[in-house]
């Protein structure tokens, strides 16, 4: 058995099984490599390399399997140098020897580094914060958003990050506080940047408005309107953060409001317009804090006084007038009165006299002209009988 080991064709074997199990090493090497993904910048050059080895020999290079490239240079080693890279130079890159051998396969992405962003927080009530953000610089890359908040003195705790829809949130915050920062660091594969924020959490409490309002009326009384809400739900139950409510009314058409300021959540509306549907709106503030601001306005909502005999309204549908109390309504316009029609007609009126008027002067002035150079014409023919009859008494005397 030594003997047939060390024989020349036993070693020539041997050689071959190691030469083809290098080879199926080499390739299984070149295809572990074809899932690469490069980053490189928009507007800048990008260079591709042909593998992890050095190649000498020459190669071709491929965009998306094909031979036409965008601006590029190809280095002595292999590289792919693609000069001011746009987007359209992003695709798949794959470089091949002289003997059409794959060597490399890249995806190439292009894009920015991220830049800073744009903060802004809603506080809708005493325990909860929600920070968004927008981008100043659109990078075309996926990001990562990491964010913390804190108080003056007190230690970063996180801010939950909601990537989607770019904000996140904070619960039950330092609220005695006078000052907090927020921090959020986006990082993508071109780099990272850190943007700071810095307000007061009591000048942004800004409750959500009223819900539920409701406008009714109240037998026997024709110039009543009851109107009831319901704190906004995101508001904590309790007399620890009591609300101020503001209360606007006024007849549907009228250019002018009525208020009422009340920390109950029920007003009773003893002016109100016998007969009129009124709009009514709603908002709400916290009234221990004289520094938030007012909550945005509840949508519209229509009512009438009670009326002993109630006739139908021209415009609008009367049994439109027992939902407001579930349904918000957008008013409508008022419909012209019979004074802006009279007004109109008398305007066409006045229009049409005009042009009788004008339309009669210049029929009067084409008659007057062609009268005047008929009478000019008559007397100069007279003129020249005249003139006819003195040569003939002349030429007989």
């Amino acid at each position: 058995m030594p003997g047939l080991l060390s024989s020349p064709v036993c070693l020539t074997v041997i050689w071959f099984l190691s030469w083809s199990l290098r080879s199926c090493s080499s390739a299984q090497i070149w295809t572990d490599e074809v899932s690469d993904v490069q980053y490189g910048r928009l507007e800048s050059n990008v260079t591709l390399a042909c593998g992890k080895s050095q190649i000498r020999t020459p190669v071709v290079w491929y965009h998306n399997r094909s031979a036409v490239l965008p601006r590029h240079q190809v280095t002595s080693d292999g590289r792919l140098v693609l000069l001011h890279a746009d987007q359209s130079a992003q695709g798949n890159y794959s470089c091949y020897n002289d003997s059409g051998l794959l060597l490399h396969s890249v995806k190439l992405r292009l894009g920015h580094p991220p830049g800073l962003l744009s903060i802004s927080c809603q506080v809708p009530n005493h325990s909860f914060v929600r920070c968004s953000w927008e981008e100043h610089v659109k990078t075309f890359l996926p990001a990562k958003y990491n964010a913390s908040f804190k108080g003056t003195g007190l230690e970063w705790r996180p801010c939950i990050v909601n990537v989607a829809i770019k904000h996140c949130d904070v619960e039950l915050p330092a609220f005695w506080q006078t000052f907090h920062t927020l921090r959020i660091t986006q990082t993508n594969d071109l780099g990272s940047e850190t943007t700071y924020a810095r307000f007061k959490l009591h000048e942004l409490l800004k409750p959500n408005p009223p819900e539920s309002v409701s406008v009714k009326e109240q037998d026997g009384f024709p110039k009543k309107l009851v109107i009831s809400w319901n704190i906004p739900s995101s508001w904590p139950v309790g007399d620890a953060f009591p609300l101020m409510f503001h209360v606007r009314y006024r007849p549907h058409g009228s250019m002018y409001w009525s208020e009422i300021y009340s920390s109950d959540s029920e007003v009773v509306v003893l002016d109100a317009l016998a007969g009129h549907v009124h709009q009514v709106q709603v908002r709400a503030r916290d009234d221990v804090n004289s520094e938030s601001q007012w909550s945005e306005w509840t949508p519209m909502f229509f009512g009438r006084p009670w009326a002993a005999y109630t006739t139908p309204d021209p415009v609008e549908d009367p049994d439109d007038f027992y939902t407001f109390n579930t349904t918000p309504e957008t008013p409508t316009e008022n419909p012209r009165d019979s004074t802006s029609d009279d007004e109109g007609n008398v305007g066409l009126m006045i229009l049409l006299v005009s042009f009788s008027v004008v339309i009669l002067t210049t029929v009067l002035s084409l008659i007057f002209i062609v009268w005047l150079r008929q009478r000019r014409r008559d007397h100069a023919t007279i003129q020249e009988r005249a003139s006819g009859q003195d040569e003939v008494h002349a030429n007989l005397m």
